[in-house]
């Protein structure tokens, strides 16, 4: 791969200081990571990437490397924030997990700023809990009330990289450890009362046909089986909406099979 140079900062919407990583030249691309996950997860995506686009990669508050200030805040805002700081001003985003739903909030909030979309396994704004993530929740729960950091990442690790059709001993060694340590680490982040995240309002679930960029979402067929079928929904609802199923991954698809991943994706932007 041709070399190249990363620049790094800090920025800082409203006393936030939130990091982010900046390489390449060409079209923006924005990588949004995972709940369970940081910037980092996006390690087998950005310097490839960067080879034919300009690609940003940050921490959500909370996560990695980035603080959270009291009071409330808007992850569409902190977007915005970024992109003028760079000098941004339309982009690709591509989101998994909870930076789906951050990536789908943000096209319909400032549609003028996005030109693709990629939604891997994404949560979407105002579509219900399943049973299973009710569960899991409970499980987190209990296990951050006794403070038992170590039992709580092991919950995520389960659900969300084994997946329900796996054991540990199945899945990528690696990929597990690197998902620990990010998941682990944001246990330890402070979080102040008072930090409120302001929720998109009508939710993104009621609004999946004003989405008129082009889109790609992205499942494995070993995820949950409620984030199978609410991927399943948007690729029917979100008009003109492509679909790829990779097989043998539960929901960190881009990290447990880059290769795939990367070959659909850089296909759908240079398509």
């Amino acid at each position: 791969m041709m070399p190249f140079t990363t620049q790094t900062g800090f920025f800082g919407p409203e006393g936030a200081r939130l990091y982010y990583e900046v390489a390449g030249a060409g079209h923006p691309v924005l990588l949004i990571h995972a709940g369970i996950a940081d910037s980092r997860m996006w390690d087998d995506q950005f310097e490839l990437f960067a080879q034919q686009y300009r690609v940003v990669r940050y921490d959500l508050r909370g996560f990695g490397q980035s603080e959270v200030p009291a009071g409330p805040f808007s992850q569409s805002e902190d977007i915005v924030n970024l992109l003028h700081l760079l000098g941004i001003q339309k982009t690709a985003l591509i989101g998994i997990s909870f930076g789906g739903k951050v990536a789908l909030d943000f096209t319909l909030s400032y549609p003028d700023m996005v030109d693709a979309l990629v939604l891997g396994a994404p949560s979407v704004g105002g579509s219900p809990s399943s049973e299973d993530v009710q569960r899991f929740n409970e499980e987190e729960d209990a296990a951050l009330a006794q403070s038992d950091l170590a039992a709580a990442t092991e919950v995520n690790l389960r659900m969300w990289v084994d997946g329900p059709k796996r054991t540990p001993e199945q899945v990528n060694p690696d990929v597990r450890e690197r998902v620990r340590i990010m998941q682990r680490h944001a246990f330890t982040v402070p979080y102040p009362e008072s930090a409120e995240e302001l929720s998109l309002t009508p939710p993104a679930i009621t609004r999946l046909t004003e989405i008129h960029v082009p889109t790609l979402v992205i499942v494995g067929d070993h995820d949950i089986p409620s984030k199978i079928a609410l991927t399943e929904h948007l690729a029917t609802a979100i008009p003109g909406a492509q679909k790829v199923i990779i097989p043998g991954v539960a929901h960190m698809v881009s990290m447990e099979q880059p290769a795939v991943f990367n070959h659909a994706v850089l296909s759908f932007l240079t398509d």
